[in-house]
């Protein structure tokens, strides 16, 4: 099928991901509110599970048309790096949301949380504790991707190979101190405006967080796999954007909700 055509574009192959996707994350949905209402998060298990086999098969699928069958050409690539970055743009948006809602409260406090920001009853996080450590640990993580990229467009593979393994690390450290931070938190999602503007800003930094370490986590294992050249890895330069994103929305969120709004 591939081998007449005469323009530079990839048609895809039908694929049942898509379907299967769509049902693995109505599960998951479907579990999560189970899990809420009836305290069993067995069916949010299953759904994951679904979710992870198909992101697993996707991806093999598409490390294939795009390393093995020579189908990501510059031309693909192009469509892919703008979507990346309208992705990448959406992502924005949907942060400056919570960060709207954060400062409409904060900048003129109604007479329910006492008129006085944090609310009447809250304690807040000490800024120069664990906070300032994951913003160490973020801002580092984005040398150690900046390096590994570096050293695969020129054709370094043991330092590719180390400074993705580290920005991996980094992220899962940056996971486990962020948990470790929820379970000693004074104050629950349902305190005031307050609690419902730190969890939601800071929870969905988590999930971009997880997602982001398993983007890179994936592209290390393809790099290990020869996937990548000096010329030809936008899988990998996707990930390193969609994480320095995640860095700068970091930042944002440190100064505003931890230091200014503490």
């Amino acid at each position: 099928m591939h081998s007449h055509k005469n323009h530079p574009f990839h048609l895809v192959d039908v694929s049942p991901w898509p379907l299967m996707g769509a049902f693995g994350a109505m599960i998951t949905m479907i579990g999560i509110i189970k899990w809420f209402h009836m305290f069993n998060n067995s069916l949010f298990m299953l759904g994951s599970l679904i979710t992870i086999l198909i992101m697993y098969q996707w991806w093999r699928d598409i490390s294939r048309e795009g390393t093995f069958q020579g189908l990501h050409t510059y031309t693909v690539t192009m469509g892919l790096r703008w979507g990346m970055i309208l992705f990448i743009t959406s992502e924005v948006f949907f942060f400056i949301s919570f960060f709207w809602g954060f400062f409409h409260s904060s900048l003129s406090p109604t007479i329910e949380l006492g008129m006085i920001w944090p609310p009447k009853g809250i304690e807040t996080f000490n800024p120069m504790q664990i906070p300032l450590l994951n913003t160490l640990i973020l801002l580092t993580s984005g040398l150690t991707v900046t390096w590994a990229h570096h050293s695969l467009m020129e054709n370094n593979f043991n330092q590719t190979t180390q400074g993705l393994l580290l920005t991996v690390i980094l992220g899962i450290y940056f996971s486990i101190l962020q948990g470790y931070e929820y379970m000693e938190a004074p104050f629950t999602i349902s305190d005031a405006i307050y609690g419902s503007s730190f969890y939601m800003a800071t929870g969905f930094h988590g999930i971009h967080v997880i997602i982001g370490t398993t983007f890179l986590l994936v592209c290390l294992i393809r790099h290990l796999n020869n996937h990548f050249s000096s010329i030809h890895h936008f899988g990998f330069e996707a990930a390193a954007w969609y994480w320095h994103f995640v860095d700068v929305v970091w930042l944002f969120l440190y100064i505003s909700i931890y230091w200014w709004g503490s």
